[in-house]
């Protein structure tokens, strides 16, 4: 089975440094195959998912349902370090998690997944009632346990679910540690053109499109200029959420391309234009000067961006949750920070 074999190999991949990304990866999972568990009518014994949190010294508080199709599609976790045997401890652990799958490609479950990664190609997945789900989960848990005690984490377009909540908390101050990853970006995909100087042509070529769009539909609807604390996207700086990414996955590989071209325009002495253009894409922009509410959830700020390096052969290898447990596994990781 499946769930087997990726289960397989967990061990080593736990007691590296890497641990808490591990853990995270495999509470993901848990979602799911708790699904899958759900649609087989996997129960009890039989069922495959307890395995994933119960490996982690986790136990299973919640699970999130979706209202239009009753699919599975996030877990509130709680850590339970009494679980662990002998002298071993994870460091850091947080003390819940609250978890979200990504598109399911199950009968009982893909359709609704399809609209919403239409939903949030179109920037609307905050308009729909699985993330209104998600949000009031957040909410509660921050309000009953603490943000200190509070993990997100996600998985593609579960991880698009955990960054809009993020981004939402971070909006009042509350700041999540978050982990997300193989995260949507939804814009043409630049990083995978070999050609150097083609690429970082078509990004600044991109960003001063960009940027003269936002100044000139903003003055066309006298509103002020975005700078300092009136900057909605300065306000949720402080929020630092680690990015895993693959350089082979086209669904988010663009966030490689999305931080570095920010130091790139820094660099040549446009920085004020890619400080606008960084938080404003064409459709977003295009869709809002039409009276459509837009939030384009995969602009954000600040990240711990990590790469991937190890090669991957094919697509869903590059974009699969399983490659963040694996033992051994190279990375690259950098903080960017906007000011």
């Amino acid at each position: 089975m499946e769930e087997e074999k990726l289960y397989d190999g967990i061990e080593e991949a736990r007691e590296n440094a890497n641990d808490r990304r591990s853990v995270a990866a495999c509470l993901v999972q848990g979602v799911y195959i708790s699904e899958r568990d759900r649609q087989e009518k996997r129960q009890g014994s039989k069922a495959f998912a307890p395995r994933w949190w119960e490996f982690c010294h986790f136990q299973l508080l919640r699970q999130l349902v979706d209202d239009v199709d009753s699919s599975i599609f996030g877990a509130v976790y709680e850590f339970k370090p009494l679980l662990l045997q002998g002298h071993h401890k994870v460091d850091g652990s947080p003390r819940f998690v609250i978890a979200f799958r990504g598109t399911l490609t199950k009968p009982d479950s893909v359709s609704r997944d399809i609209e919403l990664d239409l939903h949030l190609i179109q920037n609307g997945l905050h308009r729909t009632s699985r993330f209104e789900i998600a949000m009031q989960v957040v909410r509660n848990m921050v309000a009953t346990v603490g943000d200190s005690n509070v993990w997100l984490a996600g998985h593609s377009l579960g991880s698009a679910m955990a960054m809009l909540a993020g981004r939402t908390m971070a909006r009042t101050g509350i700041f999540l540690k978050s982990y997300l990853f193989n995260p949507p970006f939804l814009a043409a995909p630049i990083e995978r053109i070999k050609d150097k100087k083609l690429k970082r042509g078509l990004r600044i070529a991109g960003s001063v499109i960009t940027a003269g769009l936002a100044l000139a539909l903003k003055a066309r609807s006298n509103s002020n200029q975005i700078n300092g604390t009136e900057d909605p996207f300065f306000a949720i700086a402080a929020w630092v959420p680690s990015l895993f990414v693959n350089p082979s996955d086209h669904v988010g590989s663009e966030y490689i391309g999305y931080f570095e071209h920010r130091k790139n325009m820094e660099d040549i002495g446009a920085g004020s234009i890619e400080r606008l253009a960084t938080q404003n894409s064409i459709g977003g922009l295009l869709l809002n000067a039409l009276g459509r509410e837009s939030e384009p959830v995969h602009l954000i700020p600040s990240a711990e961006l990590v790469i991937n390096l190890s090669p991957a052969q094919y697509f869903k290898q590059a974009h699969g949750i399983h490659q963040w447990w694996q033992p051994h596994l190279q990375v690259r990781s950098k903080i960017y920070e906007y000011s």
